[in-house]
Protein backbone atom coordinates (compact mmCIF):
# COMPACT_ATOMS: atom_id res chain seq x y z
CA UNK A 1 0.00 0.00 0.00
CA UNK A 2 2.92 2.13 1.13
CA UNK A 3 4.64 2.01 -2.53
CA UNK A 4 0.82 2.83 -4.19
CA UNK A 5 1.05 6.22 -2.54
CA UNK A 6 4.80 6.93 -2.77
CA UNK A 7 3.95 6.22 -7.23
CA UNK A 8 0.62 8.57 -7.03
CA UNK A 9 2.48 10.95 -5.14
CA UNK A 10 5.33 10.71 -7.42
CA UNK A 11 3.45 10.89 -10.45
CA UNK A 12 1.80 13.80 -8.70
CA UNK A 13 4.64 15.83 -7.98
CA UNK A 14 5.61 15.08 -11.82
CA UNK A 15 2.29 16.54 -13.00
CA UNK A 16 2.44 19.47 -10.81
CA UNK A 17 6.01 19.40 -12.13
CA UNK A 18 4.92 19.69 -15.48
CA UNK A 19 2.21 22.12 -15.27
CA UNK A 20 4.66 24.52 -13.90
CA UNK A 21 6.80 24.19 -16.84
CA UNK A 22 3.92 24.53 -19.33
CA UNK A 23 2.28 27.78 -16.88
CA UNK A 24 6.00 29.07 -17.90
CA UNK A 25 6.70 28.37 -21.24
CA UNK A 26 3.36 29.02 -23.31
CA UNK A 27 3.20 32.63 -22.38
CA UNK A 28 7.11 32.55 -23.42
CA UNK A 29 5.80 30.45 -26.74
CA UNK A 30 3.04 32.58 -27.49
CA UNK A 31 4.97 35.88 -27.52
CA UNK A 32 7.67 34.75 -29.72
CA UNK A 33 4.75 33.00 -32.07
CA UNK A 34 3.38 36.68 -31.47
CA UNK A 35 6.25 38.61 -32.53
CA UNK A 36 7.03 36.15 -35.95
CA UNK A 37 3.74 36.94 -37.18
CA UNK A 38 3.34 40.74 -36.84
CA UNK A 39 6.61 41.42 -38.49
CA UNK A 40 5.60 39.47 -41.26
CA UNK A 41 1.95 40.65 -41.46
CA UNK A 42 3.91 44.52 -40.87
CA UNK A 43 6.11 44.24 -43.81
CA UNK A 44 2.82 43.00 -45.97
CA UNK A 45 0.51 45.91 -44.67
CA UNK A 46 4.01 48.19 -45.51
CA UNK A 47 3.15 46.73 -48.81
CA UNK A 48 -0.35 47.18 -49.43
CA UNK A 49 0.39 51.48 -47.94
CA UNK A 50 3.09 51.29 -50.78
CA UNK A 51 0.86 50.14 -53.66
CA UNK A 52 -2.02 52.50 -52.27
CA UNK A 53 0.04 55.13 -52.54
CA UNK A 54 0.97 54.32 -56.27
CA UNK A 55 -2.40 53.77 -57.31
CA UNK A 56 -3.26 57.58 -55.52
CA UNK A 57 -0.38 58.83 -57.26
CA UNK A 58 -1.95 57.91 -60.50
CA UNK A 59 -5.40 57.86 -60.29
CA UNK A 60 -5.98 60.30 -57.31
CA UNK A 61 -7.98 57.72 -54.97
CA UNK A 62 -7.32 54.99 -53.27
CA UNK A 63 -9.00 51.78 -53.94
CA UNK A 64 -10.85 49.22 -51.53
CA UNK A 65 -10.66 46.52 -54.00
CA UNK A 66 -7.83 44.21 -53.99
CA UNK A 67 -8.33 42.66 -57.86
CA UNK A 68 -8.18 46.02 -58.66
CA UNK A 69 -4.86 46.84 -56.48
CA UNK A 70 -2.95 44.06 -57.96
CA UNK A 71 -3.89 44.30 -61.59
CA UNK A 72 -2.40 48.13 -61.22
CA UNK A 73 0.56 46.86 -59.77
CA UNK A 74 0.88 43.79 -62.20
CA UNK A 75 0.40 45.29 -65.55
CA UNK A 76 0.04 49.33 -65.08
CA UNK A 77 3.29 51.71 -65.86
CA UNK A 78 4.34 55.07 -65.02
CA UNK A 79 5.15 57.58 -67.06
CA UNK A 80 8.62 59.64 -67.11
CA UNK A 81 9.29 62.50 -69.07
CA UNK A 82 12.93 63.38 -69.49
CA UNK A 83 14.22 66.73 -70.97
CA UNK A 84 17.00 66.34 -73.92
CA UNK A 85 19.04 69.48 -74.14
CA UNK A 86 19.29 72.37 -72.13
CA UNK A 87 19.17 76.09 -72.39
CA UNK A 88 22.11 78.43 -72.87
CA UNK A 89 23.62 81.04 -69.94
CA UNK A 90 23.29 83.42 -72.94
CA UNK A 91 19.02 82.57 -73.47
CA UNK A 92 18.69 81.42 -69.39
CA UNK A 93 19.51 85.04 -68.35
CA UNK A 94 17.54 86.47 -70.83
CA UNK A 95 14.66 84.60 -69.29
CA UNK A 96 13.81 82.35 -71.87
CA UNK A 97 12.04 79.45 -69.94
CA UNK A 98 12.05 76.07 -70.23
CA UNK A 99 8.43 75.89 -71.57
CA UNK A 100 9.49 78.78 -74.26
CA UNK A 101 12.43 76.38 -74.99
CA UNK A 102 10.87 73.54 -75.75
CA UNK A 103 8.85 75.78 -79.10
CA UNK A 104 11.91 77.45 -80.02
CA UNK A 105 13.00 73.62 -80.45
CA UNK A 106 16.23 74.21 -78.37
CA UNK A 107 15.02 71.29 -75.86
CA UNK A 108 12.64 68.61 -76.45
CA UNK A 109 11.00 65.66 -74.14
CA UNK A 110 11.15 62.12 -74.30
CA UNK A 111 8.14 60.46 -72.91
CA UNK A 112 9.29 56.31 -71.31
CA UNK A 113 7.32 53.99 -69.16
CA UNK A 114 8.27 52.15 -66.41
CA UNK A 115 6.38 49.13 -64.92
CA UNK A 116 4.11 49.46 -61.45
CA UNK A 117 5.59 46.52 -60.07
CA UNK A 118 9.28 47.38 -60.78
CA UNK A 119 9.44 50.71 -59.78
CA UNK A 120 7.97 50.46 -56.03
CA UNK A 121 8.65 46.48 -55.23
CA UNK A 122 10.80 44.00 -57.97
CA UNK A 123 10.03 42.04 -60.88
CA UNK A 124 9.98 38.56 -58.74
CA UNK A 125 7.38 40.35 -55.97
CA UNK A 126 5.13 38.09 -55.84
CA UNK A 127 1.77 40.99 -55.79
CA UNK A 128 -1.09 38.29 -55.84
CA UNK A 129 -0.03 37.17 -51.76
CA UNK A 130 -0.36 40.75 -50.73
CA UNK A 131 -4.37 40.65 -49.85
CA UNK A 132 -3.01 37.88 -47.54
CA UNK A 133 -2.57 37.66 -43.82
CA UNK A 134 0.91 35.62 -43.03
CA UNK A 135 0.66 32.67 -41.38
CA UNK A 136 -3.41 32.90 -41.50
CA UNK A 137 -3.78 30.35 -44.76
CA UNK A 138 -6.55 32.21 -47.11
CA UNK A 139 -7.77 34.71 -44.40
CA UNK A 140 -7.55 38.39 -46.35
CA UNK A 141 -6.41 41.72 -44.50
CA UNK A 142 -9.81 44.27 -44.84
CA UNK A 143 -9.28 46.94 -47.12
CA UNK A 144 -11.47 49.91 -47.50
CA UNK A 145 -10.74 53.84 -49.09
CA UNK A 146 -13.08 56.64 -48.57
CA UNK A 147 -13.12 60.31 -48.85
CA UNK A 148 -13.54 62.35 -45.12
CA UNK A 149 -13.83 65.84 -44.86
CA UNK A 150 -11.71 67.61 -42.28
CA UNK A 151 -12.69 70.69 -39.97
CA UNK A 152 -11.82 73.19 -42.34
CA UNK A 153 -13.91 71.45 -44.95
CA UNK A 154 -11.41 69.85 -47.24
CA UNK A 155 -11.79 66.72 -48.58
CA UNK A 156 -9.15 64.05 -48.01
CA UNK A 157 -8.79 60.72 -48.97
CA UNK A 158 -8.03 57.96 -47.10
CA UNK A 159 -7.76 54.43 -46.98
CA UNK A 160 -7.35 51.35 -44.01
CA UNK A 161 -6.15 47.82 -44.39
CA UNK A 162 -6.11 45.94 -40.75
CA UNK A 163 -6.52 42.63 -39.35
CA UNK A 164 -7.57 41.42 -35.72
CA UNK A 165 -5.75 39.55 -33.71
CA UNK A 166 -8.10 36.62 -33.21
CA UNK A 167 -7.58 36.11 -37.17
CA UNK A 168 -3.87 36.99 -37.05
CA UNK A 169 -3.25 34.66 -33.98
CA UNK A 170 -5.51 31.76 -34.20
CA UNK A 171 -4.32 28.78 -33.45
CA UNK A 172 -3.01 30.37 -29.85
CA UNK A 173 -4.17 29.82 -26.43
CA UNK A 174 -7.36 31.72 -26.70
CA UNK A 175 -7.14 33.24 -23.28
CA UNK A 176 -3.48 34.88 -24.60
CA UNK A 177 -4.97 36.45 -27.26
CA UNK A 178 -7.69 38.06 -25.29
CA UNK A 179 -5.45 39.25 -23.05
CA UNK A 180 -3.58 40.26 -25.34
CA UNK A 181 -5.46 42.35 -27.53
CA UNK A 182 -7.36 43.67 -24.33
CA UNK A 183 -3.79 45.66 -23.77
CA UNK A 184 -3.11 46.53 -27.74
CA UNK A 185 -6.50 48.07 -27.78
CA UNK A 186 -5.75 50.28 -24.25
CA UNK A 187 -2.73 51.56 -26.23
CA UNK A 188 -3.18 51.68 -29.53
CA UNK A 189 -7.14 51.91 -30.01
CA UNK A 190 -7.24 48.38 -32.20
CA UNK A 191 -6.83 45.17 -31.34
CA UNK A 192 -4.95 44.12 -34.06
CA UNK A 193 -2.58 45.84 -36.58
CA UNK A 194 -3.80 48.45 -39.26
CA UNK A 195 -2.08 50.89 -41.52
CA UNK A 196 -4.20 54.10 -42.49
CA UNK A 197 -7.80 55.41 -41.35
CA UNK A 198 -11.30 55.55 -42.74
CA UNK A 199 -11.75 57.79 -39.46
CA UNK A 200 -9.64 59.98 -39.12
CA UNK A 201 -6.87 62.25 -42.16
CA UNK A 202 -3.16 60.54 -40.92
CA UNK A 203 -0.42 59.82 -42.52
CA UNK A 204 -1.28 56.40 -43.70
CA UNK A 205 0.72 55.68 -40.64
CA UNK A 206 0.64 52.19 -39.25
CA UNK A 207 -0.34 51.39 -35.23
CA UNK A 208 2.82 49.81 -34.86
CA UNK A 209 4.57 53.13 -35.39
Amino acid sequence: MRTVIQSILALAVLLLAYLLFESIQEPIRFNREVKKRETATIQRLKDIRTAEEAYRTKFGIYTENFDTLIHFVKYDSFSIIKAIGSIPDSLYNLGVTEKKALEMGIITRDTSYVRVLDSIFSISYYIDSIRYVPYCDTNQFFLGATELLTASKVKVKVFEANVLNKILLHGLSNQLIINYSADREKIVGFAGLKVGSLETSTNNAGNWE
